[in-house]
């Protein structure tokens, strides 16, 4: 959570539906983004281009 997202966080309302449909069951925290942006700044995604990677406990699998 950040200082942006505080304020959803802590609407009870909005929190229970982001906990309720998000798999990984919680709200992310800036840590979850790290695996991410150390593979695309690595020669590992060279080939990817154009592409969205959500990183969002698998939030928009669901929607």
């Amino acid at each position: 959570m950040t200082e942006l997202t505080q304020p959803l966080v802590d609407d009870p309302a909005f929190d229970a539906w982001i906990r309720g449909r998000t798999p990984a069951g919680r709200w992310a925290n800036p840590d979850d983004l790290v695996g991410t942006l150390i593979w695309l700044a690595a020669p590992a995604s060279d080939f990817v281009n154009g592409q969205v990677v959500a990183v969002d406990g698998g939030l928009t699998a669901v929607i």
